[in-house]
């Protein structure tokens, strides 16, 4: 069998899994690619009810029982965070912790007034992972969760705006959001709203692009660089940012050249040293390597870099060790298994490139893989145990239930 001549990738990430128009908007995917994304606010009223993937319960359970450490929480109050020995201790006999979460602490800093932020629940709240995950590979950037729980009449951060998209899911009470246009129009991961905080300022001053209230079930979305602030009113608030890191053409520029470096280190005449003594470029020296460059970017191919890159930015679905281990141990050929949720699987050639690395394949092996990516449930007898067995080792497939009907 030949190679294939083009890469395929598992059809999680070709199809997504369908939140966005399920549970964020009204609209179809093309229709908010075309009209909402990085463009405009959105606000979308009565989506529905968000409780199954957070609530207060889930505030408790996470503040008093989890032994959360920092910085999965922060604790702020009128624009400033408060710093993290104001709220943690150390975990106690058996733990030489010293920064968990006081949940004393937390209740009188909250009785006082301060917002919690529960960072990362898409790495400590299941319901909340899978919904992140699912919204991160339906749209193709990367998305962390967060929680903002706001006493009443309190307001946890002054103006200022984000670097990343996000959706904001009000859960419980309400919150009023101030929404005015950007400073700074799309910045990049490293221009924080903080370089520009007598901009932010003035533009918090004049009239509002949004000024509403958001109820138990509505959805508002914000691009990047929207300057916002938020105030709970008459009940404690809880709501859901769904942050979603954005890949952008600067990111592709660097990956690009990143590959042309990586070309141009075969060039023994970019190898070479520049004159001896010299104390700067000169003219002829510029204009070699500027033209030896854009020759290798025009050469260079920036997709495996993306790639790589992209599967950094997140984690493959969770993975019990005790229950693949069973799984290894009991394989036979009735043995149901799939491609483990969130992989980021893609053949490129002989080699499955994932996010817990890579495995080589033979030709004839080729077409087994490619039925995996198809994502659906399959028998171990009808792939080969051995092949079966290998790829359950690396961590690749999961045990499943049986196929539906």
């Amino acid at each position: 069998m030949s190679i294939p001549a083009a890469d395929v990738q598992d059809a999680a990430t070709r199809t997504g899994g369908g939140v966005l128009e399920t549970r964020l908007t009204n609209l179809s995917r093309q229709d908010f690619a075309r009209d909402i994304w990085a463009r405009t606010p959105l606000l979308t009223r009565g989506r529905g009810d968000f409780t199954d993937l957070f609530s207060a319960d889930a505030v408790d359970e996470l503040v008093s029982r989890r032994g959360l450490r920092t910085p999965f929480l922060r604790v702020a109050k009128d624009g400033a965070t408060l710093p993290e020995a104001t709220f943690t201790s150390p975990g106690g006999v058996g733990a030489s912790i010293g920064d968990q979460l006081d949940d004393t602490a937390l209740w009188r800093s909250f009785a006082d007034g301060a917002t919690l932020v529960l960072q990362a629940l898409h790495r400590t709240w299941e319901p909340v992972a899978d919904f992140s995950s699912r919204l991160g590979v339906e749209l193709g950037h990367p998305v962390q969760a967060n929680a903002y729980v706001t006493p009443p009449q309190s307001r946890g951060f002054d103006d200022h705006y984000d670097v990343h998209d996000v959706f904001v899911l009000q859960v419980s009470g309400t919150k009023r959001w101030i929404i005015h246009e950007p400073v700074h129009p799309d910045p990049l991961r490293d221009q924080p709203w903080t370089e520009r905080r007598s901009d932010v300022a003035e533009a918090a001053r004049r009239e509002a692009h949004l000024d509403t209230v958001l109820t138990p079930g509505d959805v508002l979305y914000l691009p990047r660089g929207w300057l916002h602030a938020a105030e709970a009113q008459g009940a404690v608030s809880i709501h859901l940012t769904l942050g979603v890191h954005n890949w952008t053409r600067h990111a592709l520029a660097e990956q690009l050249a990143q590959s042309a470096l990586q070309l141009l280190r075969d060039d023994p005449h970019m190898r070479s040293s520049l004159p001896l003594g010299a104390d700067g470029p000169g003219d002829d020296d510029l204009a070699m390597v500027r033209a030896r460059l854009i020759a290798a970017l025009a050469e260079a191919d920036a997709a495996p870099q993306f790639h790589r890159a992209r599967r950094r930015q997140a984690r493959p679905a969770p993975l019990g060790p005790l229950a693949q281990l069973a799984a290894v141990n009991d394989l036979a050929p009735a043995t149901h298994v799939r491609l483990r949720d969130a992989l980021e699987a893609r053949l490129e050639g002989r080699r499955l490139h994932s996010r817990v690395g890579w495995l080589d394949f033979q030709d004839e092996q080729l077409p087994l893989v490619e039925t995996l990516l198809d994502g659906q449930v399959h028998a171990a007898g009808d792939l080969g145990m051995a092949f079966v067995d290998r790829l359950l080792r690396a961590g690749v497939l999961v045990p499943a239930g049986p196929p539906g009907p």
